[in-house]
């Protein structure tokens, strides 16, 4: 079958047909699993019956039967849930597994199938009436564009870490095409039909379109409560997460922003408790003291230290947020405040993972913060093509020097007898810093649309929007100007210890699996040239708190 978004047709492949993730076959029934019931030895026991209604049709507006199929990867598990009062519904969304039709990705057309998906269960007599949405990562992306269309008996979404924009924020972040991560992932979906192929479609399409626009969710659409979770650990979600919960509409939303990894907060007693409280009031109607709970509550990375967890803000990044401006001086690698008066330049191999690139270091004297988007303002030239992939990372550096990295799972929640050398070098397990990239040719800036007035006013100076929809290349040799917007942090720097800023030619970022190590492309050639001080005053806007 053939599918078009807007004018332009979508490229599918075949989907995996040895479903391999699953197990358990297909067979509508309804079967009381008994209290102590446990899929497989090591999985949680349940505490009480639970009736699981399993491989239920629910028809959707084209006809299409979508299947609600015990748990899911990402999801609050029914065997925590049930039991806490709450109905669980695990869909296997169109295409899936038993699912009729074929595997999308994000955008309006999972959007509507949950709209459908939604209504069918307020209908259902278990029901109240009132449903709520509660994911990590795809189940997290995918509850932008649900609420923004805003299902009637939608009562509350909580998207525990997720994407929002996917062309900006993942497959062409920079305006780089990246597709390595999704041709990994999307080789293990499974289904009997054909599955959305975006890592055709970018290669096809690089240049945003309605396509692309199709994926970018309206979250001024949205309306409903919302609780949402981030965390600095994931290459994925971070943005996602902040912009979701800062540009939609909802007047009652929560931002908590925790520590560790994201499935490791996803499944602790206190993450769930915190989540009822939630779910109580907007779902079962509770007066439970939940709208007394801080709107922002901040976790800080401090690598060598314990985090700083949970601190209530009045907003986020908070309002005391200063933004300084530090002058990268490409003579001796420093930053500093004043402009630099001598013209100088540093280069580095575009294309070597080898050469770490050009660092500019700058030591604190006093005790100082790091919340929320920095950017970096680069004076760049290269003599052997007309582009520039460029990529840039914030360190810290202790006392001595030496880079700091942070673990997303702290020691003390490690299993027993994992010594620090155990851990991989991956993005899953080790945080090193807020991170950024652009394309030189897809470098304009511009006003985001479709934000509305009220929603204009919370833009800091930090943030930056690219429309992605033209390449304006360089002549080789020409100096350009490069805006590089980049991700939030929130970083501790002690009396001494310093911030590192690096500019490179590859993604400074841990793979997030082995396979994907190194594999990362570009269209990068020859060396890069960062200019400094005179006419070229390259530099970094960072979100500071000093005291």
């Amino acid at each position: 079958m053939s599918h078009r978004i807007g004018n332009i047709d979508v490229e599918f492949v075949e989907s995996d047909k040895t479903f391999h993730n699953w197990w358990s076959h297909f067979k509508p029934s309804t079967r009381i699993l008994p209290k102590g019931w446990q899929r497989e030895p090591g999985r949680l026991a349940l505490r009480e019956d639970l009736i699981w209604d399993k491989d239920v049709p629910i028809p959707l507006r084209d006809g299409v039967n979508a299947l609600s199929g015990l748990d899911k990867f990402e999801a609050p598990d029914p065997a925590e849930w049930c039991p806490r009062g709450y109905a669980m519904v695990q869909v296997d969304a169109r295409g899936c597994y038993d699912s009729e039709g074929d595997i999308f990705v994000f955008g309006t057309q999972e959007g509507r199938d949950a709209y459908d998906t939604i209504e069918w269960i307020a209908k259902q007599p278990w029901s109240n009436g009132s449903v709520g949405l509660v994911g990590n990562s795809w189940l997290a992306i995918t509850q932008w564009f649900i609420a923004a269309e805003q299902p009637p008996h939608l009562k509350a979404i909580v998207p525990w870490e997720g994407i929002g924009d996917f062309y900006r924020e993942s497959i062409c972040r920079g305006g780089i095409p990246s597709p390595h991560f999704w041709d990994f992932l999307a080789k293990t979906f499974n289904g009997k039909n054909s599955r959305e192929d975006v890592g055709a479609m970018i290669r096809k399409y690089p240049l945003m379109n309605e396509y692309w626009a199709d994926k970018k969710p309206q979250l001024s659409k949205i309306e409903v409560p919302m609780y949402v979770l981030a965390s600095y650990s994931t290459g994925l979600h971070l943005e996602g997460s902040i912009r979701g919960w800062k540009y939609a509409s909802s007047k009652n939303k929560w931002l908590r922003i925790h520590p560790t990894q994201e499935w490791h907060d996803l499944y602790q007693l206190d993450a769930n408790d915190d989540l009822q409280r939630f779910l109580d009031r907007y779902l079962l109607g509770h007066n439970n003291g939940w709208d007394s709970t801080p709107n922002v509550r901040l976790s800080l990375i401090r690598y060598n230290r314990p985090p700083i967890s949970f601190r209530s803000e009045d907003t986020w990044p908070p309002s005391r947020v200063q933004y300084e401006t530090l002058i990268l001086n490409a003579a001796d690698g420093s930053m500093q405040e004043n402009e630099v008066e001598i013209a100088e330049s540093v280069s580095y191999d575009s294309t070597s993972w080898d050469d770490d690139g050009a660092h500019f270091v700058y030591r604190f004297g006093q005790y100082t913060e790091l919340v929320g988007f920095s950017k970096a303002v680069l004076f760049m030239s290269c003599d052997d093509l007309d582009d520039m992939d460029v990529y840039v990372m914030i360190r810290k550096l202790d006392r001595d020097g030496n880079p700091l990295v942070g673990l997303n799972i702290l020691m003390a929640h490690q299993k027993r007898g994992t010594l620090e050398s155990d851990i991989r070098d991956e993005n899953l397990y080790k945080y090193l810093g807020p991170h950024g990239c652009l394309r030189a040719s897809k470098r304009r800036v511009a006003p985001e649309p479709g934000l509305t007035e009220d929603l204009s006013k919370s833009v800091t100076p930090t943030e930056l929007w690219y429309p992605h929809d033209k390449s304006e290349k360089v002549k080789p040799g020409d100096i350009v100007r490069m805006e590089v917007a980049i991700w939030p942090g929130g970083m501790v720097f002690e009396e001494g210890e310093s911030l590192r800023f690096e500019v490179k030619g590859h993604n400074p970022v841990l793979p997030e699996f082995p396979a994907l190590h190194r594999t990362l492309t570009n269209l990068n050639q020859g060396r890069h040239v960062l200019h400094t001080g005179a006419a070229h005053q390259s530099h970094v806007v960072l979100p500071l708190i000093r005291r």
